[in-house]
């Protein structure tokens, strides 16, 4: 409690989050505020984008519902007061292999294409997180192309 207390009152940029459960150096919670910011690129938090952001969370790291709420409302602060991406794609960088970020920007196409459509600043906003994490453009096509193609599958089906 004493530290949340200090967190609130210090001048430190790592001192956003009044949630102690997702620090500022918490990998979930970089993700959560990478699709955050993806999901409102286009000015526009639709519901189905919230929904699969919350679906790919939980199932990545198995959130209870009181978590999934407290992670998003996290990820909503933490992207609102940030004025880069760094903050975010260093968190993963450093702690992630590169199969691993590429399953990341594969997650963050997930909820690009949550509502059908891809907006050029959802584009924009992975191209840029891609190129933070050092993913490569192929492989960052590859899964914009692999999640396109699942989501032909299953409206086909």
């Amino acid at each position: 409690m004493l530290d949340v207390l200090k967190s609130i009152f210090s001048d430190s940029p790592d001192a956003v989050l009044k949630d102690a459960s997702f620090g500022p150096e918490d990998r979930r919670l970089a993700e959560a505020a990478l699709m955050f910011h993806v999901i409102a690129a286009d000015g526009e938090i639709r519901p189905e984008e919230r929904d699969k952001m919350l679906e790919i969370l939980s199932r990545q790291y198995e959130f209870s519902s009181e978590e999934m709420t407290e992670i998003f409302d996290a990820a909503a602060e933490a992207d609102s007061e940030s004025v880069d991406l760094y903050r975010f794609t260093s968190v993963l960088k450093k702690a992630l292999d590169r199969d691993q970020r590429i399953a990341i920007i594969e997650r963050l196409w997930e909820v690009v294409f949550a509502d059908g459509k891809m907006h050029e600043f959802e584009d924009n906003v992975v191209w840029r997180i891609a190129q933070l994490m050092e993913v490569e453009t192929v492989d960052r096509v590859a899964m914009k192309q692999r999640v396109r193609a699942g989501l032909r599958l299953q409206e086909s089906s």
